[in-house]
């Protein structure tokens, strides 16, 4: 570059642009744009997810590790196979609800009454039979709203009705649970430590919670809505009761449809932001040092996106190490601009012209790679014009 001043290293690490590129596809996209204006720089690919779909691969990508598969029952109890991540060392297991009850595999047979999360409660069972310590479990992207209860009954946890019959609770059930019984939950995994991944921290019933909120973009109308929402109400009231535990208002607990409550009472899982741990098992801020610029994104930005999302939590870290970050996002909604307090630099948009996403999506890698090579010839231009980092200091 003539002599200026030149950037040194830059770390890439999107969610995915969901129902259009993998992080991965992002990662790569972005890499391959910056290395022709860069060439040589550093770069450093993570690619994330918040605990939704692709969240194994991300973390098998970033870290290393294996697949493992398993045969467990699906969204509506269907034998299926599904697969769980495990780390180098063989000590901590990721898995994802989203690969046996997740949104894409109730197809086009959304019902949240319905589904259940029994397959994950299998996928946990067979993470704690291969002898792991922890367990990092992602909750998003839940075609379910049975407040975890699948899960907890494949682990061992009976739940009875009035008649003293036992039963596997579904979003429609839920206020059929008389008492439960926690005394048969597999002792493997009560030696385990359980670590949930959240990307929203709704409660589990009322206006703000599960029902409300996520059960209609899974099938549900408003009637179902109000059944769900009371379901899970009193889901919480016998978990009080017969555990001890109060859930009702627990930061998150809405999460996959009330999962996050779930795996709380059940199985004494922590729930956290799903990108908090994730940076912190990539060790994020120590790969912070010496960078000049950070990129992100993920398919809408708005104000949903500083509850727990990927774009807010890379950029709080960054801040922290005053490093700017630039978001690159499939499109900005409102209440986006409050991301800027979180230490985001700019955000860009990949659309470049409006249309349905309906008919954008088929676009998304075209216009991701036109808003790259604009967004380093800007960075270039700006370099070659003051000769300072990306920082504004000068070296």
């Amino acid at each position: 570059m003539n002599g200026e001043q030149k950037m040194k290293k830059i770390i890439l690490i999107p969610d995915s642009f969901k129902g259009t590129m993998s992080s991965e596809t992002v990662c790569r996209i972005m890499s391959g744009v910056l290395q022709a204006h860069f060439p040589d720089a550093e770069l450093v690919s993570i690619p994330v997810a918040d605990g939704g779909e692709g969240s194994v691969d991300c973390f098998l990508c970033a870290l290393g590790g294996k697949k493992k598969y398993v045969q467990v029952h699906g969204v509506f109890g269907e034998p299926m196979q599904s697969c769980y991540g495990v780390l180098p060392g063989g000590k901590t297991a990721v898995v994802e609800l989203a690969a046996c009850a997740g949104l894409p595999l109730a197809k086009d047979r959304l019902n949240p009454g319905k589904a259940t999360t029994y397959g994950v409660g299998e996928l946990l069972l067979a993470a704690a039979e291969d002898g792991v310590e922890q367990i990092i479990l992602g909750l998003g992207g839940s075609a379910t709203n049975d407040g975890g209860c699948g899960a907890a009954a494949a682990a061992g946890v009976v739940f009875r009705n009035k008649d003293g019959r036992s039963f596997v609770p579904t979003g429609d059930t839920l206020a059929e649970i008389d008492r439960i019984d926690c005394s048969g939950l597999n002792p493997l995994l009560r030696k385990l430590s359980i670590t949930a991944m959240c990307d929203v921290d709704s409660p589990p019933f009322g206006e703000t919670g599960a029902a409300y909120i996520f059960a209609p973009q899974k099938g549900a109308d408003r009637e179902a809505v109000i059944r769900l929402d009371q379901g899970l109400r009193h889901l919480c009231k016998k978990i009080a009761e017969e555990l001890g535990t109060d859930v009702s208002g627990l930061p998150g607990g809405g999460a996959a449809g009330g999962a996050g409550a779930g795996m709380h009472a059940f199985f004494h899982a922590q729930l956290k932001p799903g990108i908090e741990t994730i940076l912190d098992l990539t060790n994020f801020d120590f790969c912070l040092t010496g960078t000049d610029l950070v990129l992100t994104g993920e398919g809408q930005i708005d104000g949903q996106s500083l509850r727990g999302k990927v774009v807010a939590g890379v950029a709080r870290r960054a801040a922290k190490q005053q490093i700017p970050v630039v978001a690159v996002v499939g499109s900005i909604a409102d209440g986006a601009e409050e991301i800027y307090e979180q230490g985001v630099t700019a955000m860009f948009s990949i659309n470049t012209k409006a249309m349905d996403f309906s008919q954008s999506r088929w676009e998304s890698e075209k216009n991701l790679k036109i808003t790259m090579e604009n967004l380093s010839r800007l960075l270039s231009a700006g370099f070659q014009h003051t000769g300072r980092t990306a920082k504004g200091k000068e070296r």
